[in-house]
C-alpha cells in the first residue's frame, strides 16, 4: 500500500526511532511492503528514489527499505566509516521531492544489519550506495539532509 510520505517541516521526521525487537518483526511485515510500495511510487511519479526509512511513513522504528538491484530490508543498522575520505554531492528526498541540497558524506562505509529473517548481515558500501545508507540512516536519527548542507547556499530547487 502507497503511504502518504511525511515532508519537510513535519515534526515526527525530527523524532529519534526506536530499535526493533524481534518479537516485533511480524507486525512490521506489512510495513516493509508499505515502504517498497512508496519507494515504487516515487519512481512512477517523479523519476527517482533507491531507498526510503520508516520514520518517513510516520512509523518509528529502525528500519530502512532499499530497492536497487534487489529489495533489502535493513533492521537496527549501526555504520562504520572506512577511512576519512569525503564526497560532496547534491542529496535528494522523498520528504522534500523538489529540493536537491548539498551536503558531504563518507565514500565508504560498513553496514551491519539485521535481515527480515532476523538473521545479521554485514555490507561494504562505496560511493553513491555508501551516500545512500548515510543518508537513509540519519533519518532513523531524525536528521535531514537539509541538516547537512554544507553551507547556506547549498539548496536548489528542482525544475
Amino acid at each position: 500500500m502507497e503511504r502518504e510520505i511525511l515532508l519537510l517541516g513535519d515534526p515526527r521526521l525530527y523524532e529519534v526511532s526506536e530499535p526493533v525487537k524481534k518479537e516485533e518483526l511480524e507486525a512490521l511485515r506489512p510495513v516493509f511492503e508499505d515502504m517498497f510500495d512508496c519507494i515504487k511510487a516515487i519512481r512512477r511519479d517523479l523519476g527517482f528514489g533507491r531507498a526510503i526509512a520508516a520514520p518517513q511513513i510516520g512509523v518509528q522504528k529502525r528500519v530502512i527499505c532499499i530497492l536497487t538491484d534487489k529489495p533489502y530490508v535493513i533492521i537496527n543498522p549501526k555504520l562504520e566509516f572506512i577511512g576519512d575520505e569525503m564526497m560532496e554531492l547534491m542529496d535528494d528526498c522523498m520528504s522534500f521531492p523538489k529540493l536537491l541540497v548539498r551536503v558531504r558524506r563518507y565514500r565508504h562505509c560498513i553496514l551491519r544489519y539485521t535481515d527480515e529473517n532476523w538473521e545479521p548481515r554485514e555490507m561494504r558500501m562505496d560511493d553513491d550506495m555508501s551516500e545512500l545508507i548515510q543518508h537513509e540512516y540519519d533519518h532513523l536519527d531524525g536528521i535531514l539532509a537539509t541538516m547537512r548542507a554544507v553551507d547556506n547556499k547549498a539548496f536548489v530547487m528542482k525544475k
